[in-house]
């Protein structure tokens, strides 16, 4: 006799499977609409506004530990006893609440105050961010100058409920906004272009510079644009650097021919005419080695002898605001035509240099056309080997990280075209934060949560005194302060970084509420948009909007803040 199964649901999975339904529904809503009614989703602010988003993926999940330091935490010195950032003397360095960077102890844009132009990444002590508890790595000093004008936030603790350890699968859930669904295979800022109704009437909306197009910007409805290198083919995939005019104008003709009315698609001829017009957009930019003329207006990091190649005479400017070439990596060239390493602003490999002319073509793109998000990607953050400290492989991705938000800000204000900086938000992703404790390798493995930068003219970091985007502390102008949900210290059993498994750092933000308050406040949309584009916040039980304790499992629990208020 044949023995059929009965299914038998715990209560958690009954839940489980009702939230994966909802968002299943909310998602499939998207494409239930008649294609030409599609625009009318435009009722929010989307694309209409003048606000645009930068986004960077660190991809190999960054060390936050190492990045924006809990110096004053007392485990984090024994539990990184080679990597660790040492701490700049007593602690009343960093207790005290003040700027980051002080003016009467460091240089204008950190570390000590140098005792000849070289020495610009002498610093090596962890430097205090103000806010009475945190610190920077040093290499991220170019960072002072953002934070200091309080258009930096620094979101630390961020995760999603039941965490993966897998790189693939945590990445995938970060782009398509549905942890452990692997079902969804459309992105988070693909969702929001569509929900703006311009997805398939703007000629450029979305644009990634990387080898293929991420999953964030990927969808069925709508095409983004994806240039792994947009100085070696045109649009048209014609081979020359100028682009082969005959070619072209062959290619524009076949579009003018009708299909048969059974063949005829509205989607794939728009999609072609939109082609069509990215290509005359594209043509206008000028993407080469040689347009990279821009360059801070200020003497970078004092730098009074530094002379680019193209000024051996007296020269009021500062460094190249995108490394593409070590001619161009900062004040790598003295007075006597010498070329000094120490002065070289990131890290002189070819893959740095390739993702500072990625970023250089997002810049562009965002600044020279209407396009509402463009972003790139940056690796190497698997550091499970030979990680190194205060000097190497994490110091050099940090190194990219701070001029690469420094530049952005530079760009966005002395060359501002269709983007101003006040206009931009530039933010990070990284699919999950490491271990606390180092390895036997010197590295550290994957864990749970990680910070994320988001940089702007309308973002609040510095008020009144006191650090409001670094940690959430309980201390006057921190967000939600006077909360449960800050920092805690002391031993292992009760500390923050071992709060997950007795060696992870325990999130207490959610990734979908800092990409949320971005879509929202920032790109203008409505809060029904909002819930088509990222599923959870139409679930109660998900608190993304106003925080709440959410059930990681049957046995813990975990408080989160909601959207932290950076905006």
């Amino acid at each position: 006799m044949q023995h059929r199964h009965i299914n038998v649901l715990s209560r958690r999975q009954f839940l489980d499977r009702s939230a994966k339904i909802g968002m299943a529904a909310a998602l499939a809503s998207l494409t239930d609409i008649p294609f030409a009614m599609k625009r009318a989703l435009a009722s929010g602010g989307i694309g209409t506004n003048g606000k645009k988003v930068l986004f960077i993926w660190l991809r190999g999940a960054n060390d936050a530990l190492n990045s924006v330091i809990p110096v004053l935490d007392p485990q984090y010195a024994d539990s990184r006893p080679t990597i660790g950032i040492p701490k700049d003397g007593a602690d009343s360095n960093y207790s005290a609440v003040g700027p980051c960077f002080d003016a009467t102890q460091y240089s204008d844009l950190g570390g000590t105050p140098r005792t000849s132009a070289d020495d610009t990444y002498s610093y090596a002590s962890a430097i205090p961010l103000g806010n009475g508890f945190g610190a920077l790595h040093p290499a991220l000093k170019f960072l002072a100058p953002v934070y200091n004008s309080g258009d930096l936030a620094l979101v630390h603790r961020v995760a999603y409920p039941r965490q993966s350890r897998s790189h693939f699968d945590s990445q995938r859930y970060w782009e398509n906004g549905t942890p452990n669904n692997n079902l969804v295979n459309d992105g988070i800022f693909y969702r929001t272009i569509y929900q703006s109704g311009l997805a398939n009437t703007a000629p450029l909306t979305g644009v990634s510079i990387q080898s293929s197009l991420p999953l964030i910007l990927r969808g069925s409805e709508a095409a983004m644009t994806n240039l792994s290198d947009p100085t070696r083919y045109n649009l048209l995939s014609v081979p020359s650097p100028t682009g082969d005019v005959k070619a072209d104008a062959a290619l524009a003709t076949t579009g003018g021919y009708p299909f048969p009315s059974k063949l005829n698609r509205e989607l794939l001829s728009l999609q072609y005419r939109n082609l069509q017009s990215t290509l005359g957009l594209f043509a206008q930019i000028d993407f080469s080695e040689n347009g990279n003329t821009f360059r801070d207006n200020v003497k970078t990091d004092g730098d009074v002898d530094w002379r680019p190649e193209s000024a051996p005479g007296s020269d009021t400017q500062g460094y190249y605001l995108f490394p593409t070439s070590n001619v161009k990596n900062g004040g790598w060239r003295r007075p006597n035509g010498t070329n000094v390493a120490a002065k070289y602003v990131v890290d002189p490999s070819n893959s740095t240099m390739d993702f500072f002319n990625k970023l250089k073509s997002a810049a562009l793109v965002l600044n020279k056309t209407d396009a509402i998000i463009a972003g790139t990607e940056i690796g190497g953050f698997d550091t499970h080997r030979g990680q190194g400290g205060v000097t190497g492989a994490h110091a050099n991705l940090n190194r990219s990280i701070g001029w690469s938000i420094y530049a952005l800000k530079k760009f966005f204000t002395l060359y501002a075209d269709r983007c101003t900086w006040d206009n931009l938000i530039v933010v990070t992703l990284s699919e999950f934060g490491r271990t606390t404790v180092e390895n036997a390798d010197i590295g550290t493995d994957h864990a749970e949560a990680g910070v994320m930068w988001v940089a702007g003219g309308g973002v609040k970091g510095y008020e009144s005194g006191v650090r409001s985007g670094a940690f959430n502390l309980n201390t006057p102008g921190e967000f939600q302060a006077n909360s449960p949900l800050n920092w805690f210290t002391g031993p292992t059993s009760t500390s923050a970084m071992f709060g997950v498994s007795n060696g992870y750092l325990k999130r207490n933000t959610d990734y979908r509420s800092v990409l949320g308050e971005v879509i929202r406040k920032h790109l203008g949309a409505s809060q029904s948009q909002l819930n088509q584009i990222i599923p959870g916040y139409a679930v109660p039980t998900e608190y993304l909007l106003s925080g709440g304790t959410v059930a990681d499992s049957s046995t813990v629990s975990t408080a989160i803040r909601g959207e932290v208020g950076f905006l």
